[in-house]
């Protein structure tokens, strides 16, 4: 079993910056891979970026370089760093878990309102 919980999110203007963390528990060598995702209101859940346990990285939102995805050596905390923020990146976000067995299921955490307005 892996627990996740985030922490981090607020309000910020246009252009401002936050970073984002997922607190990892439990059975953290259950984990291949993490990732971060959000939804914003009346769309799909979406990946912004993930990583590996190897410390690949991949992202998926638009203009990549706003955002960094990164992990500690100890594999219980990710983070999200997030700059130059728009209006459209307002979301709820979301930590999530792949394990390695394909028999176990994801991981997600109870999300963090970012809210990007001025």
């Amino acid at each position: 079993q892996v627990q996740l919980v985030e922490s981090g999110g607020g309000l910020v203007q246009p252009g401002g910056s936050l970073t984002l963390s997922c607190a990892v528990s439990g059975n953290i060598a259950s984990i291949y891979a993490m990732g971060w995702y959000r939804q914003a209101p009346g769309k799909k859940r979406e990946l912004v970026a993930d990583i590996t346990n190897g410390g690949s990285t991949h992202y998926e939102v638009p203009e990549k370089g706003r955002f960094t995805i990164s992990m500690n050596d100890a594999k219980n905390t990710m983070n999200l760093q997030m700059r130059n923020l728009k209006p459209e990146d307002t979301a709820v976000y979301y930590c999530h878990a792949e394990p390695k067995s394909l028999s176990s299921d994801d991981t997600w955490g109870q999300g963090t309102q970012v809210t990007v307005s001025s």
